[in-house]
């Protein structure tokens, strides 16, 4: 896997409620993904970019809503998200406060 690929598999963080209790609860961090972007590719781009170790990947398919835009009906897209576990000693910081 080439390094442009690497650094466009992840989309970005998901933040939810059930996404920082799932952090809080069992050190998961939750991204928003590329639609075929494999496990295998998920874990290499999470521990290249933050420099953490990966101890498994959960990915799920989001099924984007049908919304009313006036008189018209419309479709969100659907997308992918990633439940990445990380190892004990691992942590990743979006804040970088300090």
């Amino acid at each position: 896997m080439n390094n442009e690929r690497m650094s466009r598999i992840l989309l970005g963080p998901v933040v939810s409620e059930k996404s920082t209790r799932v952090a809080d609860m069992g050190k998961q961090i939750v991204f928003k993904v590329l639609p075929d972007a494999s496990k295998l590719e998920i874990r290499r781009a999470v521990e290249k970019m933050f420099d953490v170790k990966v101890v498994s990947v959960q990915v799920a398919n989001v099924k984007g809503k049908v919304k009313r835009f006036g008189q018209t009906l419309g479709r969100r897209s659907d997308w992918k998200k990633a439940y990445v576990t990380l190892d004990e000693s691992s942590d990743i910081d979006f804040v970088g406060a300090e």
